[in-house]
Formats: structure tokens, sequence, C-alpha cells
């Protein structure tokens, strides 16, 4: 099969993407190198919706960054994906740097991000009251907002496919060709065809990019560590804290979570590619930084997990949406750091436009549907909602994972989906079961044993993640 568009990368510029597309009468196809989507930076980030004050007036981080965070209520809405309009407060703890927080309103205001304003410090403690003794004022966005990263980019995955996509998890592009005008991208045992090709694979853009015979910008992976805390610290804060955003990025953040959890990080340290590896330093750091922005902030025992992930920071700048020199029909979408999730939307509206002027024909499908199979979230449900379904289908009155209280129903549902889970962390993703505080220490288990029932596969087969996260390897008896 030859397909219209063949997207590299399914994390959530790559499926927001294949949505948008399959608003159209196209054979869209994503491919993935992991087992699923939100593979990468995708599910390791703060999933803050930034307003879009920081980024240089007049570039496309400014633009996208804008009107993605614009897009982003009406789209949550339609992939049901939890979302939070919670502004953000960059803080500023003396007089020499108000230089820097004006500067920083200045930009915002002609960036065009709306109701942006400087508060002193007897609004600033209203507005946030557990923020720091030293703060004395603040930039207000109050546009901003939180996501789950993974959410989205799944749930916009799951829509594409519910809309008519196609995807290929584990495969890794080894080689693209182009052939009479049909491009031929191949892992090295078999291939896939397209008339266009879009990379959006995050850290390894340019190393696709390479394949083409681009060689005109680099992707600097720079990584970010990050700790969370159980759900019971959630009232620690109530907006989105930055400190003044230096040459490194925005600094350490701390905020709440899409999911009631609280979060601070990251911090940037330029590492390899494929460098997600927590460090006591790191951690250390983080904790320090933090701690700066608050009075009080929970104690360590408070963490229930860290993790990391890979900025693609361009050498460029900004991020680079453009075809290449070689193939013609090649897009590149690179270099897509923060703000990156607040401009995903934005990102894939702006591909498409580029795609349709390199010739791309977009006759509208007047079948496609912008929402999302609905969830079932039993948690959220009254007792006599809760009867109904349990009465229809008992699997919904197993409680599978304690620490979520995520049932036997939700977690058969997720399998089921377009695009279901076929991992452990799939699972986790999709329904939260192993995001408690226990990690999945009681639950992982019972996960296990329904994969392999669901997906009819010995237990041995079932993985955590990737091919090499084996987890059984056999009975003992």
């Amino acid at each position: 099969m030859i397909y219209d568009v063949v997207i590299i990368g399914a994390g959530v510029t790559g499926t927001l993407l294949a949505r948008e597309l399959t608003k159209y009468k196209l054979n869209i196809c994503f491919i993935d190198k992991g087992p699923d989507a939100a593979n990468a930076a995708s599910r390791a980030n703060s999933g803050i919706v930034h307003a879009g004050f920081d980024a240089k007036s007049g570039s496309l981080k400014a633009k996208l960054n804008v009107r993605g965070c614009k897009m982003m209520k009406r789209i949550t809405e339609e992939l049901c994906v939890g979302y939070r309009n919670i502004p953000s407060l960059v803080l500023c703890f003396s007089e020499s740097d108000r230089a820097a927080l004006n500067e920083l309103y200045e930009r915002g205001i002609k960036n065009g991000v709306p109701d942006l304003r400087i508060v002193e410090r007897d609004e600033l403690v209203k507005l946030e009251p557990n923020i720091s003794d030293k703060a004395i004022a603040a930039l207000y966005a109050p546009s901003a907002g939180i996501v789950s990263p993974y959410e989205l980019c799944i749930a916009a995955g799951e829509n594409a496919v519910q809309n008519g996509a196609s995807y290929i998890f584990n495969y890794e592009v080894k080689s693209i060709t182009e052939n009479d005008g049909i491009y031929i991208v191949s892992d090295g045992n078999s291939n896939v065809s397209a008339r266009y090709i879009v990379a959006a694979c995050g850290i390894h853009c340019d190393d696709i990019a390479a394949m083409s015979g681009d060689l005109d910008f680099e992707i600097i992976p720079r990584k970010g560590e990050y700790m969370l805390f159980d759900k019971s610290c959630a009232g620690c804060v109530r907006n989105v804290l930055f400190p003044l955003p230096t040459k490194n990025g925005k600094g350490v953040l701390v905020a709440p979570t899409a999911d009631g959890n609280l979060i601070i990080g990251p911090n940037a340290n330029v590492s390899e590619k494929d460098d997600t590896e927590t460090t006591a330093c790191g951690l250390n750091e983080i904790y320090e930084n933090a701690v700066k922005l608050v009075k009080t902030l929970p104690s360590l025992k408070n963490v229930i997990t860290s993790f990391a992930g890979q900025r693609p920071t361009p050498s460029t700048g900004d991020f680079i949406i453009k075809f290449s020199a070689k193939y013609k029909k090649m897009l590149h979408i690179a270099g897509i750091e923060s703000p990156g999730l607040a401009s995903s939307p934005a990102v894939a509206e702006y591909a498409v436009q580029l795609l349709s002027q390199a010739g791309l024909i977009l006759e509208p499908n007047i079948k496609f549907n912008p929402y999302r199979k609905k969830l079932i979230k039993i948690r959220e449900l009254s007792d006599d909602e809760k009867q109904k379904y349990i009465s229809k289908n008992p699997a919904y009155g197993k409680i599978i994972c304690r620490c979520e209280s995520i049932t036997e129903g939700e977690i058969v549902d997720a399998i089921q989906r377009p695009m279901g889970a076929t991992t452990i962390d799939g699972v986790k993703r999709r329904t939260r079961a192993g995001m408690g505080r226990c990690q999945g220490g009681f639950c992982m288990p019972r996960v296990t044993e329904i994969l392999s029932r669901e997906l009819k596969k010995d237990m041995s087969d079932i993985r955590k993640y990737g091919q090499d996260s084996i987890l059984l390897y056999g009975k003992t008896k």
C-alpha cells in the first residue's frame, strides 16, 4: 500500500498531526520505534500548557505557543483528556530583576498572550498563599494550564485510528529513499511507502534528517529530571510557579498536575540522546531550587517516583518546521522543545497548511469524528452510576489498582480500545493503574495476567514497556 502521508514519530506532535490529517480523505500512517505512542519526551515532561510569553517575538515558538494554548481546551474536551486552566506565575525576588520581569511582560504582550499582567507582593500572596517570603512580584498569566502529556498523545492517536489512520509500532527507521515520486521508509526488514513524509521524531529528528541529506540543523539533547509527589501534597500550590528564565530554559517549577499530584523540576543538563536516568545529584538540584519558590515544600518522603526526559533543543534556537532540501515532499518538524506540548495542536495545524501548499490534496472527510470514544472512570462516578456499570459488567466492580481505584473493566477497555495497550506501561498511561503511591507494587501482577488473557499471550511474553523489559521468564513450580 502507498500511503498519502507517513508520520515518523508517535509523540504528541505526531499523533495530533495524524488526527488533523484524518479530517481529510487521506490514507495516513504513523510509525514509531517504541511499542506505543508517547514513547519519549511526550511521556516525560511537566505537562504545562505555557501561555506564550517566553519565546522570542516573531518566532515560530511564539506564534504556535499562543495559538496552541488557545486551542488546548477544545481539543482536550473532544479527546476526553484531563485539562485544567491553571495560571502561571513567574517570580521576581529582587528589585534588580525587575527589568527582566518587565521584559518578559512586554514580550508576552507582543506575542499576543491574553490578560497578562505583573502583580505585586500583596496580590501575589492572595493568588498563592504558599509563595516564598522573598518573592516581591510576579508575571501573572491566567491563560496557562496543565494537561496530562502522555494522555493527550495517546488520545490523539486513538482518535486518529478511530478515524481511519494506521499505525506501526516497534518500527525503527533505518533508511529513507525516493523512487519516482514515492518515498520508501525502511527498518531494514520491511518497507512503508508514501507520497509525503513528516519527520516528527523528537530527539532523533536530526538523525532522520541526515538520512535525507539534510545536515543544516542539529538537535542537542538536554536532559530534565523531575520528582513527583503523592496526591496528599496536591494543595501545596494553586498555580504553576516559575523562577525567571535563563539561557538554559524556564528553570525548576513547582506545579500541580492534571491528575492531582505535585511535580517539581526540571533541571537542564546536556547528555546523551537516550539517557533518561535520574541521579542523586540532579534530584537534589531540583529540590534545592524548588524550595526557593515556596515557603513550605513537602518532604522527600512524599516523593512517589522520579523520572527524566530529553528536550530536543534545536541548534537554530527556534522550532524547525520546513521541507527537506533533497526530498521535496518530506517535512521536518524538529526542535519542538518547551513550549512544544502547548504548541502541539498549532504545530499540527501549521504542518497541514504546509503539506497543502506542497501539493497534498485536502478533500474534507465528512465522516471525521473529533470525539474520542468515551472513557469509563469508575472512581469518578456516583454510587448509583457505579452500580449501573457493575450490573452490566461485573469487571467494573473488581479493583485492580488500589492506590488509584482502577478496575478490571477499565483495564480491559484500555486494551480493547483503538490503538489499545499491549504493555504494562501502556495500561498505566491509559488508566493510571500503577501510578499511585505503591507504583504498581500491588497491581502489576494482576495487570500482567489481564494483558496475557486479553492479548492471548503467554505471561512471559508480556513486557513492562519495550522488548527488553522482561518481567517473567517462566514458572518456578
